[in-house]
């Protein structure tokens, strides 16, 4: 039997402020992209930073308002969830497509270590589960059946961006 993942982890910047918006029926969303780019040695031993990838996330309820309360602009985050495509029709009537992450784990600027990859580990070992980055709220490890919302959960046109 074949076994299938569907993960993704990265370590950047954000771009832009996070967007909170609400669904018609209360659910928070919130919206931002981090800029990551690959580091390499060149023959002579210096270091090169390659091509910036920028990542579309998504986040939903309480971390999506966690995120809008705790991030900013340029912050270094850790993100982690899996890769979702939606599609839709714009107002001109072409179809377009969009590929996500949408975000089970996000850890802030206060628990991401600022040196350079080249300078030691770019995550600090955390000894449980990462909590959601709001600093005030006490995190619970998420429920197996407390599912975060899929887009078989959500109409499309519930996505207010």
């Amino acid at each position: 039997m074949a076994i299938n993942l569907n993960r993704v982890e990265v370590v950047g910047n954000l771009t832009r402020d996070p967007e909170l918006r609400y669904t018609p029926n209360g659910k928070g969303v919130a919206g931002f992209a981090v800029a990551t780019n690959r580091r390499y040695q060149d023959p002579n031993g210096t270091w090169i930073d390659g091509d910036v990838e920028f990542h579309e996330v998504v986040v939903w309820d309480r971390l999506a308002e966690g995120c809008n309360k705790a991030l900013k602009k340029g912050d270094r985050v850790f993100v982690s969830g899996r890769l979702a495509t939606r599609s839709w029709e714009g107002q001109d009537g072409a179809k377009r497509t969009k590929t996500e992450m949408v975000a089970d784990t996000v850890i802030g600027p206060d628990q991401v270590n600022r040196a350079s990859f080249g300078d030691g580990p770019a995550v600090r070992p955390a000894a449980a589960p990462a909590a959601p980055v709001a600093p005030a709220a006490p995190a619970a490890a998420p429920s197996p059946t407390a599912a975060p919302a899929t887009e078989d959960d959500i109409n499309i046109e519930d996505i207010p961006f």
